[in-house]
């Protein structure tokens, strides 16, 4: 393990030894310092570890930190690799390429090696909350990983996320965004779990494609039917759910930077009252 203080963040690096990916996985932990109150700090998993210093997260955390804006957070950015198209994705419903069939053993990765290696690293029985957050392919399955244990996570923070996600080719005559969206079908054979919050962020210049020719980006398009999937299922559009549509926006880290202080006062936020 490697720490690195900077600027009133702990910042420690690790390679986990992964029994279910058959891999080692790099870790990068975000500590704020001077914690009073351990049990109080919240955990919030990111997908995409290997993209933090591109997009500025401890920066972020230091000013925000400062600020006074956000209450204590255990960041734990988990790196990809070469099987990052494997790894991500929706566990037990690869898409019609094939890809996201290692979704399930990444499940097992997070919830069964990551979460008790955190535990018994910084010594905390529990966390105040437990969130996952992830970019495109990364955001689905954090999405994914949410929505499948109510009991353990109560927040996601999607950005740009991969909602296409299909079991067959859009190509094909028989596509149907209503039947062959995977996540989407997800959500709709679920059922509501009270306590769950959403945040999904999307970029008006996340793409091109516009698959049903209604002048809407496919990603906004997808994006806007998961918020209709949810409220089908009785959560509130005001209270849970978030959606943050940035003009200018790119299916880049950059954009994605822009976007995560605005993520991290919402689940997280401290609200001076005058």
């Amino acid at each position: 393990m490697r720490s690195v203080n900077v600027s009133g963040i702990l910042v420690e690096n690790i390679i986990l030894a992964s029994a279910y990916l058959q891999r080692e996985v790099k870790v990068d932990f975000f500590l704020p310092k001077n914690v009073v109150d351990p049990a109080a700090m919240s955990l919030l998993l990111i997908n995409d570890g290997q993209n933090m210093e591109e997009l500025g997260l401890e920066s972020i955390l230091s000013e925000l930190y400062k600020e006074n804006e956000i209450r204590p957070l255990l960041c734990v950015a988990i790196h990809a690799n070469k099987d990052r198209k494997h790894e991500y994705g929706v566990a037990g419903h690869p898409d019609y390429l094939g890809r996201g069939g290692r979704a399930g053993l990444y499940t097992s990765f997070i919830r069964k090696e990551l979460i008790p290696f955190i535990k018994k690293t910084y010594v905390l029985d529990s966390f105040r909350e437990k969130a996952f957050a992830g970019f495109s392919l990364g955001g689905l399955i954090a999405l994914d990983i949410v929505w499948s244990h109510p009991k353990e996570f109560t927040k996601v923070g999607v950005f740009s996320g991969s909602l296409w996600w299909r079991n067959i080719d859009q190509a094909e005559e028989r596509y149907d965004d209503d039947k062959h969206r995977i996540m989407h079908q997800r959500i709709r054979h679920g059922f509501y779990h009270a306590g769950l919050k959403f945040f999904f962020q999307c970029g008006n210049m996340d793409e091109m494609m516009d698959r049903n020719n209604n002048g809407v980006i496919d990603s906004i398009d997808d994006t806007l039917d998961i918020i209709k999937e949810l409220e089908a299922k009785g959560y509130n559009r005001e209270k849970d759910i978030y959606y943050l549509e940035l003009p200018d926006g790119k299916h880049n880290v950059p954009t994605w930077g822009r976007a995560m202080p605005e993520f991290l006062k919402w689940g997280w936020g401290l609200r001076v009252e005058s």
